[in-house]
């Protein structure tokens, strides 16, 4: 995989063969129709030839993921120790939203995911669906064949990064696979199993619906069965999408961020709705106001340099983070400016990341590729324009 800049777009593009590439592209565009987490397809090219003349495989072309990074690149930056946890939770999600959709990925593994920051925890994005299928529904056994190799596949993956020094000394490799499979059943559990209560307990209706909403998914609707004898009533919410809160966030300002994003901004949002004696008011009227006094005033404070690797929702959310520190240190309320001043000296500076480890990456990411050097070299003008300071640019440079 080869990636390049295109004026202000950054695209994936991958050397497969043409059925191979026709086939994958057609399953992205479908899981795109579907609103799952996936990279957007660009284009199939075919057709090509090296400055020889000779015939070259087909070219799926993505657009690459802004603010992402590859799990080696996470790991290459001071982290939380639990990062790993972290990214399997987000793996968890991602994979039983596919499920829920019918779709077998076949291929489950750390390295066909791309992963954004969502407040305290992480977003997993689909990028390599070469041998997924989609189905009106999956079987119990595509299900778990999908989460046994996935398994398999981080505890191999995660034992790699050890081996590298990439990976905290008290990261055990085979509990964060089994955490994994129960972190999934869990889930799964959660948003399919049926509740059975008596007609007096329709309160539980709404406990379970709520709870659907905590996890950041909407029940587009309840289906309700009688027992036989009349005694019980059998409850199966019907799960359309993840992204309650975010979808709320958007309606109200316009913002198109993570679930976990949406959550902490929301909660700001409320508190700015109480400090300033609002909650008579229609809430889009104090969330334009909110947006113009403390989230554009926030977000415009991040460096230049920075702005291509971190979001601004999650800037907005760790600058809240260390500001309630701060105001614990000092034992009183802390001013946002100065919380943004000593949150970009002290802790931004961590998302920059090691030249050596970056080395590796990159050496990893080439390994196993047939690149078209005539077309995409570094004296290319489709790569030229990759800023070679930029430390996220670089782990998708050749």
């Amino acid at each position: 995989v080869r990636f390049v800049h295109v004026g202000d777009e950054v695209y994936a593009m991958k050397e497969i063969t043409r059925q191979v590439a026709e086939r994958e592209y057609e399953l992205l565009r479908r899981l795109r129709k579907l609103e799952l987490p996936t990279v957007t397809p660009i284009a199939v090219v075919a057709g090509r030839k090296d400055k020889n003349g000779e015939p070259l495989e087909a070219m799926l072309v993505t657009r690459h993921l802004k603010f992402s990074l590859p799990y080696r690149a996470l790991f290459a930056r001071t982290l939380r120790p639990d990062t790993a946890e972290r990214l399997i939770d987000a793996l968890a999600v991602l994979m039983v939203r596919l499920h829920l959709s019918g779709f077998y990925w076949g291929d489950v593994s750390l390295s066909n995911v791309l992963f954004l920051r969502d407040a305290d925890a992480f977003t997993a994005f689909l990028v390599d669906a070469e041998t997924g299928d989609l189905h009106g529904s999956l079987t119990e056994g595509q299900r778990e064949y999908d989460i046994d190799l996935a398994r398999t596949n981080i505890i191999g993956e995660l034992m790699d990064l050890s081996s590298g020094q990439l990976l905290p000394g008290e990261v055990d490799e085979i509990s964060i696979g089994d955490r994994l499979v129960d972190r999934y059943h869990s889930l799964w559990s959660t948003l399919t199993d049926v509740d059975k209560f008596s007609p007096d307990e329709m309160w539980r209706i709404e406990r379970r619906v709520n709870r659907l909403n905590e996890l950041g998914f909407y029940v587009d609707e309840l289906e309700m069965k009688t027992s036989v004898d009349g005694r019980r009533v059998l409850v199966r919410p019907r799960v359309v999408d993840a992204g309650y809160a975010s979808r709320k966030l958007l309606r109200l300002t316009g913002l198109d961020v993570q679930e976990n994003q949406a959550r902490r901004l929301l909660n700001d949002l409320d508190a700015y709705r109480t400090s300033t004696w609002r909650q008579g008011e229609e809430l889009e009227i104090v969330a334009t106001d909110w947006m113009r006094e403390v989230f554009e005033p926030t977000v415009r404070m991040i460096p230049a340099e920075f702005r291509s690797q971190i979001q601004p929702a999650q800037f907005f959310h760790e600058v809240l983070d260390h500001r309630w520190f701060m105001a614990e240190r000092v034992g009183h309320d802390v001013s946002m400016q100065d919380a943004v001043t000593s949150y970009i000296k002290n802790v931004l500076p961590q998302y920059k990341m090691d030249k050596r480890v970056l080395a590796a990456i990159n050496a990893d990411a080439d390994s196993g590729v047939v690149d078209d050097e005539y077309t995409y070299s570094t004296s290319s003008p489709m790569t030229r324009d990759i800023d070679e300071d930029d430390q996220d640019a670089s782990v998708w440079a050749s």
